[in-house]
């Protein structure tokens, strides 16, 4: 074939109409691969901050060295041909995403866990997100520069050849943002969603070198590689491995798996670690967090009302609704699928309202309050920021009826300086002791989980009268107003084996809870008071700063150290067969 030194050799790119299409569709693909990068890791490494970040400038690094290589090549070889033939490559790379990138996720972590002592999601979601998405975007990268060398006739309008390619690209990436987010990704899942991209992608090269009667071979196999992950990804989901899933798909927030077990179905949001949502087939203790959460009403002064930030599936509710029937009780949950799961798979009480909507906004646009509220609004590895701050916890404090208790679900357990349990224990302490009260929070660490409980109790109507002025001041100004000293609250008694065994007895009649509760009261441990100088006051959470999904990722890296330790040990003196011989 002769070598092509003008693109207007091409028939098809005489009126350059093609071209505009092709920097368009490489623009709204670079966006939708970028979106399906996010919802393909966060199964396995979470959709924190820090995994965006880390999706973010992998793909910036891959373009950057695109646009250099890409105008390169193009001044020393101006071939359209060759610009095509990239392009179908990633169109295919990307196509093949759904169908190979699970796995290799799994082996590159499976290869980390064993060998990384620190940072463990930051270097994997890096590695990752350089071996599965660097190679095509880093192609689809040279576009840009390649189409401004063909498009260009003379200098004269070479400034507005680069305007509308630049155009052509924005408005693609506009629909590459919007369209995975709002349509593909909740109709048809992130698997098809590549798909569907890659599909169109492929479109463009398959139309030049068919107009053309060229590179026949590379077409043929482009489709037929498209045609076979199209048809086999979709048969296999995030959790491959399982066999018992009773359901697994995607929202506009969560990856979703429901899995069914001989004695309890629950719900996760990710494929290797934890369970946010629980249904025993036998009525009864669940054996997880929700029990030990069970000790709110009976420390609150009343328990007729429930407020549940973070609803789930339900499971705290159905544990309120069996323990204490006549409670009122609402939830709110931001995820609109969870909820319509919790009916399907998980015999949500139909009583119970459930407002699809952000905990803290709720919050704001709601005058009610309650006897007991619980805040489990854990998203993948941490609480969001929003709902983790001084100011949010004042806000579930005002809501509270006098004597009330919050109760916060922290799913990693993670002590020592700096960790994420500090500094929301902290932030929580100060919130409710304040100047004024010492005595009001504690926590429960919940035996074989990583979760902790941390109970906070609102003033009762004979402390608030005792304040006099002190209200005002109540978080950490160091003022107590008329009150000569701290009040000392009357949670530090009812924290007590007795107390808290007596008080769930009168309220439920059920001597199991009854009985369970004294254990609970075992595992109460009272939370310092940053304002007495007992804990640094700098660890308090604010809007402004609220670092969660740090401190969280040093958390997760904690587990690990704990899981993986035995392995890395047989790995450093008996060497990979020794580790492949220990995990069969």
């Amino acid at each position: 074939m002769a070598h092509i030194t003008e693109a207007s050799e091409r028939p098809i790119l005489k009126s350059k109409v093609f071209l505009y299409v092709t920097e368009f569709f490489s623009g709204m693909s670079v966006m939708a691969a970028e979106l399906g990068a996010s919802r393909l890791l966060a199964p396995y490494f979470s959709s924190s901050q820090i995994v965006w970040t880390i999706i973010i400038g992998t793909i910036m690094i891959a373009l950057a060295l695109g646009a250099v290589f890409g105008g390169r090549w193009a001044d020393k070889d101006p071939n359209p041909d060759k610009l095509y033939l990239r392009i179908m490559v990633a169109a295919v790379w990307i196509a093949l995403i759904p169908l190979v990138g699970k796995y290799l996720i799994l082996i590159i972590s499976g290869l980390l866990i064993v060998t990384v002592s620190t940072n463990f999601l930051v270097i994997a979601a890096f590695i990752c997100c350089a071996i599965i998405f660097v190679p095509p975007l880093f192609l689809l990268g040279t576009v840009t520069a390649g189409l401004n060398k063909f498009a260009t006739t003379s200098l004269e309008d070479n400034a507005s050849v680069v305007g509308r390619l630049s155009a052509c690209n924005t408005v693609g990436s506009i629909l590459g943002t919007f369209l995975p987010t709002f349509v593909t990704i909740p109709a048809v899942g992130t698997f098809v969603s590549f798909l569907i991209f890659s599909g169109v992608l492929l479109l463009i090269p398959l139309a030049y070198f068919i107009s053309i009667r060229a590179r026949r071979v590379a077409c043929v196999v482009s489709a037929v590689i498209f045609v076979i992950t199209g048809c086999v990804s979709p048969l296999t989901g995030f959790a491959f491995w399982e066999t018992n899933l009773a359901y697994e798909g995607e929202s506009i927030y969560n990856y979703l798996q429901v899995k069914n077990l001989s004695d309890r179905t629950i719900l996760s949001t990710n494929v290797l670690f934890g369970v946010q949502s629980v249904t025993m087939k036998d009525k009864g203790l669940t054996g997880m967090y929700y029990d030990t959460a069970l000790a709110a009403p009976a420390l609150a002064d009343k328990a007729e009302s429930a407020l549940i930030l973070g609803m789930g599936t339900g499971t705290y509710a159905r544990q309120l609704r069996q323990y204490y029937p006549d409670m009122a009780i609402t939830g709110v949950e931001i995820d609109r699928k969870i909820t319509d799961l919790a009916g399907t798979y998980f015999d949500e009480p139909a009583d119970v309202p459930v407002s699809t909507y952000d905990g803290r906004a709720w919050l704001a646009a709601s005058h009610d309050t309650y006897d007991v509220i619980m805040v489990d609004a854990y998203q993948d590895i941490t609480i969001p920021f929003q709902m983790s701050s001084d100011e949010f916890f004042s806000m579930v404090r005002e809501h509270l009826n006098p004597g009330g208790v919050m109760v916060v679900n922290m799913n990693m357990v993670s002590d020592g300086a700096g960790s994420i349990n500090e500094a929301l224990q902290a932030t929580i302490a100060n919130t409710f002791d304040g100047a004024c009260r010492v005595g009001t929070t504690f926590t429960a660490d919940v035996p074989n989980t990583t979760n902790r409980e941390l109970f906070a109790k609102a003033p009762t109507k004979d402390e608030l009268s005792r304040y006099d002025g002190c209200s005002d001041s109540w978080r950490g100004t160091g003022e107590i107003g008329t009150v000569s000293e701290p009040i000392t609250s009357g949670m530090a008694k009812d924290v007590s084996a007795g107390s808290l065994r007596a008080a769930t007895w009168d309220r439920t009649h059920d001597g199991e809870l009854a009985a369970y509760m004294s254990e609970v009261a075992g595992r109460m441990t009272p939370v310092a008071d940053p304002v007495a100088g007992s804990t640094d006051s700098s660890l308090i959470l604010t809007d402004d700063k609220a670092p969660v999904e740090v401190l969280g990722m040093r958390a997760i890296d904690q587990l690990i150290a704990e899981e993986a330790g035995p392995y890395r040990e047989i790995l450093k003196t008996e060497g990979i067969g020794g580790l492949l011989r220990a995990v069969q």
